[in-house]
C-alpha cells in the first residue's frame, strides 16, 4: 500500500473560505435544477421524442452520482481543493459543450460532464473540517450542506426568467460564468488541506461502484418510461444487485478500499445514510409539486394560475430559508447535538407537509408551506455531515460525506420516479395533455409525510451525543489528542530531529499489522504526538516532517490500559541541491 501525506506548512482559513466554498456548492446545485423551467419544451428544442429528452436530465444524475464518492475520495487522497477545482472545471466545460449545441447526443455529453461537479459538496466539507476551528464548523457545514437545497431553490425564478426572456441556451452560458467565478475565487481564498489519507486509488472499487450506481438509477429514473414490471426494468434492478453485492464482497478484501464498508456499517453511519435517503425524499417532493400547482390554469378549479417566473419566486423561500437555517443550526446543535437538531428538522418538515395538504388555494400559501419545509429541510441536511463528520476519522471525511451526498441524490432519485408515476396515474386527459390532479399532489404530500416518519425513526435510534466524541473535533490532530486523553492505552511520546530538538507538526500515521492505518495525528509544538490503539499487537509508526527524511519504526502494544512511551527521532535533514 502507499502512504501518502503532505509535509506544507498548515494555512489557518481565512474568513472569506466559507462563503466561498458555499458559493460553490450552490453553483454545482444549480445545475440539477437548470432546465426545469424548460423541461416540457425540450422535444422540441432538441427535435427529439419526449421519452430521449429526458436523458439530458438523467445523464447529469447519473455522472453525479457516480462522481460523489469517488471525488471524495481522491480529495481525501490528493487534496481536497485541488478536486474541487477540478470538478468545477469540468463543469465549466460541460456547460460551454452544452451551450453551443442544439443536438441531443452532444447536448447529454455536455450535461453528463456538468453532473460530475456534485463532488463539491463533500469535498468543501471535507475542507471545512480540516481548517476551520471547531467553534465555526458546525454553522460552516450546515451552510455547506445545505447548499444543495439553496442552489436549487434560488435557480428555479433565475432559470425561469431568463428561458422566458432569452434564448435557452443562455442558462449555459450562465452557469459556465459562474463556475469560473468560483474556481477563481477557490484559487484566491481557500489553502489546500494538509490532511491526506494514506492508500492508493481503489480503480476497480470505483469502477464497480459506478457499474451498481448506474444499473441501479437508471431502472429508478427510467422505470415510468420504460414500465415498471418490463424486463428492462426489472433485469437492470436485479444486474445492479449482484454488481453492488460483488462489489461489496472486494471493497471488504482491499487493503485501501473506495469505501471503507466497515466504517459506514457502523451504527451511527448506517443510519445517517439511511436517514439521508428519506430527507432527499422530502425535499424533492415539494420541488415537484408546488411549481406545477401554482403554474395550472384556474380554469382546473384548483390551479392558481401563475406565470413560470412567479412560481419560480413562490418556491425560492424553499432555499432562502435553508440557507438563514445554518446559524440556527449550529446554536441548536452545540446545545443538544446533531442528533437533536436531525430530529427537530423532520417534526418540522412533517408539520409543513401536513399543513401544505391543507394550504394550495392561494400562491401566498404555497409561500409558507415553502418557508416552513425550508426551516425543516435546512435543519435536516445541516446535521447530516455533523453526524458523519462525527463518525469517521478525518482521513476518510471527503469520501464518507461523498457517500452519504450520494444517498440523498439517491433518495431524490427515488422522490422523482415515484412522485412522477403518482401524478401520471392521477392525472386527466383533457384533450389528449394529461392534467395533474388535486388528489394526486395531496397522494405526493402523503408519501413525503410517510418519508420523513421513517426517517424520524431512523434518527432516534441513533447513538447518543455522548458516544461520538469527536464531533467538535475540528482536525485530526484534535480527534486523536482527545481519544489519546479518554483512552490511555496506545502510543504517545516526542518527534525529535538528530539532535534531540523537538520537531512541530510532524505527521505520525499508526499503521497496523495488515497495512492498513489505525490512526494519525500532528505534533505539537514541543514535538509530542499521543495515538490511541484500537488493539493489542503489533503496530508500525511512521513520522514525517518538511525538511526531513522519513522515519518508520516497529512497536508492539500489550492492549492492556496503559499508554507505551515511545519517542521517534527522524533522521538528518534533507539538503536541497
Amino acid at each position: 500500500m502507499t502512504h501518502t501525506t503532505t509535509d506544507q506548512p498548515h494555512r489557518r482559513a481565512g474568513g472569506a473560505v466559507v462563503p466561498v466554498l458555499a458559493f460553490a456548492g450552490i453553483v454545482v446545485a444549480v445545475m440539477q435544477t437548470l432546465l426545469v423551467p424548460v423541461i416540457k419544451d425540450l422535444p422540441q428544442l432538441l427535435d427529439t421524442a419526449p421519452s430521449n429528452s429526458t436523458w439530458v436530465l438523467t445523464s447529469t444524475l447519473l455522472s453525479g452520482a457516480v462522481a460523489t464518492p469517488i471525488m471524495g475520495r481522491l480529495g481525501d487522497l490528493y487534496g481536497k481543493r485541488r478536486m474541487l477545482i477540478l470538478s468545477l472545471a469540468v463543469m465549466v466545460v460541460g456547460a460551454l459543450v452544452s451551450a453551443l449545441t442544439s443536438q441531443l447526443l452532444t447536448m447529454i455529453a455536455g450535461r453528463t460532464l456538468q453532473g460530475f461537479a456534485m463532488g463539491a459538496i463533500p469535498l468543501g466539507i471535507g475542507l471545512m473540517r480540516d481548517m476551520l476551528p471547531r467553534e465555526k464548523l458546525g454553522s460552516a457545514m450546515a451552510l455547506m450542506s445545505s447548499s444543495i437545497g439553496v442552489g436549487g431553490g434560488l435557480a428555479l425564478p433565475a432559470a425561469a426568467l431568463v428561458a422566458q426572456h432569452m434564448n435557452w441556451h443562455a442558462l449555459f452560458y450562465g452557469a459556465a460564468g459562474l463556475g469560473a467565478l468560483s474556481i477563481v475565487v477557490t484559487l484566491l481564498v481557500v489553502p489546500e488541506s494538509p490532511m491526506r489519507a494514506e492508500g492508493s486509488f481503489d480503480l476497480l472499487g470505483a469502477a464497480g461502484l459506478s457499474t451498481g450506481l448506474v444499473l441501479l438509477l437508471l431502472p429508478i429514473t427510467k422505470g415510468s418510461d420504460w414500465g415498471w414490471s418490463s424486463g428492462t426494468t426489472l433485469g437492470l434492478f436485479a444486474a445492479s444487485v449482484v454488481v453492488l453485492v460483488l462489489w461489496g464482497l472486494y471493497e471488504l478484501r482491499v487493503q485501501a478500499p473506495l469505501v471503507d464498508l466497515r466504517t459506514t456499517a457502523r451504527r451511527e453511519v448506517l443510519l445517517t445514510n439511511l436517514a439521508s435517503i428519506m430527507v432527499g425524499v422530502s425535499f424533492y417532493v415539494v420541488s415537484l409539486v408546488l411549481p406545477q400547482l401554482l403554474q395550472l390554469p384556474k380554469a382546473t378549479g384548483y390551479g392558481l394560475g401563475q406565470s413560470m417566473v412567479v412560481a419560480g419566486l413562490c418556491v425560492a423561500p424553499l432555499g432562502l430559508t435553508m440557507m438563514f437555517t445554518a446559524p440556527v443550526y449550529a446554536r441548536l446543535s452545540a446545545r443538544f447535538g446533531p442528533k437533536v437538531t436531525l430530529i427537530i428538522g423532520l417534526l418540522i418538515i412533517a408539520v409543513g407537509y401536513g399543513g401544505g395538504l391543507g394550504l394550495m388555494d392561494a400562491a401566498w400559501q404555497t409561500i409558507v408551506t415553502s418557508v416552513v419545509l425550508g426551516a425543516g429541510i435546512g435543519l435536516a441536511y445541516s446535521s447530516l455531515p455533523a453526524l458523519i463528520v462525527g463518525a469517521v476519522p478525518a482521513s476518510e471525511t471527503g469520501a464518507a460525506n461523498g457517500l452519504n451526498t450520494l444517498m440523498r441524490s439517491i433518495g431524490t432519485s427515488v422522490s422523482s420516479a415515484v412522485i412522477g408515476m403518482v401524478l401520471a396515474n392521477t392525472a386527466n386527459d383533457v384533450g389528449g395533455l394529461e392534467i395533474p390532479t388535486m388528489r394526486g399532489f395531496h397522494v405526493s404530500f402523503l408519501i413525503a409525510t410517510a418519508a420523513v416518519a421513517v426517517g424520524l425513526l431512523l434518527a432516534l435510534f441513533l447513538p447518543k451525543p455522548d458516544r461520538a466524541p469527536r464531533l467538535r473535533a475540528s482536525s485530526e490532530e484534535d480527534a486523536n489528542l482527545k481519544r489519546a486523553e479518554e483512552v490511555l492505552r496506545g502510543f504517545r511520546g516526542r518527534v525529535l530531529d538528530a539532535e534531540g530538538t523537538p520537531v512541530a507538526r510532524a505527521k505520525v500515521t499508526l499503521i497496523d499489522r495488515r497495512g492498513r492505518q489505525a490512526g494519525a495525528t500532528l505534533s505539537e509544538a514541543d514535538g509530542s504526538y499521543a495515538l490511541a490503539v484500537p488493539s493489542g499487537g503489533a503496530y508500525v509508526l511512521a513520522a514525517r516532517a518538511a525538511g526531513y527524511a522519513p522515519l518508520a519504526s516497529s512497536a508492539t502494544h500489550s492492549g492492556d490500559e496503559r499508554a507505551v512511551d515511545l519517542d521517534l527521532s527522524l533522521p538528518g535533514e534533507i539538503v536541497s541541491a
